[in-house]
């Protein structure tokens, strides 16, 4: 089941005030940014959120999954409890770095 687009907005609504707050679609799925740093991977109506040792004490007691194949364990942000959330993201986004520009091939 893909993420609907009302998942998606409810997401950037509970983290609203932490910053400049976007969303892309990729492969059917969502990245959210904060500040134009990718902060939250959003798939099946889940909310990620990379490992950091960061985190290791204020995530301790969250779920890990998966979010698709190949992919690395990540924290499961329960997305509903939005101080905690826009807690989370004030921890990583800091250290979130931006994303490198593409470089276009000249042909």
């Amino acid at each position: 089941m893909a993420t609907s687009i009302d998942f998606i907005e409810y997401v950037c609504d509970q983290i609203r005030g932490t910053g400049d707050i976007r969303y892309k679609k990729m492969f059917g799925e969502y990245m959210v940014y904060v500040n134009n740093k990718p902060v939250l991977l959003v798939c099946d109506n889940t909310v990620y959120v990379k490992k950091h040792d960061c985190l290791a004490n204020v995530m301790s007691d969250a779920s890990v999954g998966i979010p698709y194949n190949g992919a690395k364990e990540q924290y499961i942000l329960n997305i509903d409890n939005g101080d905690f959330s826009r807690e989370i993201i004030d921890i990583i986004v800091p250290i979130t770095p931006l994303p490198k520009p593409k470089v276009r091939k000249v042909k």
